[in-house]
């Protein structure tokens, strides 16, 4: 998850509800705010056996690029699918998330953003007729209380949050004293979590982590070394294709304002959105249907944002993807013409 301006997304998705995320951790690839397509961006060689699409039928069109991984991943495989199939010109122009994007979406300097966590935010852009909702992209925000997956695996009711006092005695650290480590969020990604204990009357102490860095070094020397530790954590992240975690469940959310949360349900989920331009949307442009058909899993994001966290060019790790995955790429092509 991204510390500052994805958490100020997820607010707006929640109502200015003030839950913080940092979806997806990691860096972008490097774009400028250009008109001209970057250099790690640059689109693929045709191959030498089939001629390249011709993109007077596509046209030119700008991809946003938001800084964490997780964006990096569907934007790129987004991206490469246009250019190699519809032979689209895709320029992919970094931005600061929201108000900046939307106000260069209505410039008509960027036409498409393939993930946002606002909830509304982008209303009145969408009343002056400058952004359209293209639907979800299949990624689900999701934030909550997470244990290693061993422990789930050796102990099935430790997925019920109302039960996590029978459970308290194994996360006890020199820290917690006589109750539960409870891992939360750094500063700046506001939790409910001191509600949840509150409101359960849980045997468990607030830990501050002071970092997303030290939410993932808990979680993989609990995962390695078998130590239980409880902490906040969320999906989509690249993270949870490498260590495995799971998720402890309170009630069905029935909130949206984190400040008025009873801490007696759980964080609600984040259904991500596309949006793109008018003028993307009314041109007649196979990618525009590119772009409504696009959809993916939290897995499938995951797997590509792991692999360039893991060394690989965000092209490399799009063209992984892409190439084992022909039939989800088939699906988002329907419509548009390709072969």
């Amino acid at each position: 998850m991204k510390q500052v301006g994805k958490g100020a997304g997820l607010m707006v998705a929640l109502a200015a509800a003030g839950l913080v995320l940092a979806a997806c951790g990691g860096s972008v690839n490097e774009a400028t705010s250009s008109s001209a397509a970057p250099e790690s961006s640059a689109a693929p060689e045709a191959s030498s056996s089939a001629p390249a699409p011709d993109n007077t039928a596509c046209g030119e069109w700008g991809v946003a690029m938001h800084a964490w991984v997780g964006y990096t991943a569907s934007a790129q495989v987004l991206s490469d699918v246009a250019r190699e199939k519809l032979g689209c010109t895709i320029d992919q122009i970094t931005l600061d998330e929201a108000g900046v994007t939307y106000d260069a979406m209505e410039a008509g300097s960027v036409d498409v953003i393939i993930e946002d966590w606002g909830g509304g935010r982008w209303q009145e852009w969408v009343d002056r007729g400058a952004i359209v909702e293209v639907g979800l992209n299949g990624n689900v925000g999701l934030i909550g209380m997470f244990v290693p997956q061993w422990m789930c695996d050796e102990n099935p009711d430790i997925t019920d949050g109302t039960k996590l006092n029978e459970y308290a005695d194994l996360f006890q650290t020199p820290e917690s004293g006589d109750k539960g480590a409870w891992y939360e969020g750094p500063p700046g990604y506001t939790t409910i979590g001191e509600k949840i204990i509150e409101a359960y009357d849980l045997n468990y102490k607030i830990i501050n982590t002071g970092s997303e860095a030290a939410l993932i070094e808990a979680f993989t020397k609990g995962t390695e070394d078998k130590t239980p530790v409880l902490g906040y954590f969320y999906e989509p992240q690249n993270f949870l294709a490498k260590v495995p975690l799971c998720r402890i469940n309170f009630p069905a959310n029935d909130w949206t304002d984190a400040a008025k949360a009873s801490g007696l349900t759980d964080y609600p989920e984040t259904p991500l959105v596309k949006l793109a331009t008018l003028a993307l949307m009314d041109s007649g442009s196979p990618f525009a249907t590119l772009l409504q058909n696009f959809e993916w899993t939290n897995e499938d994001q995951n797997q590509v944002a792991l692999d360039i966290e893991s060394g690989m060019t965000p092209e490399e790790a799009a063209q992984k993807w892409i190439d084992a995955n022909p039939d989800k790429v088939t699906a988002w092509l329907e419509g548009t013409g390709a072969s």
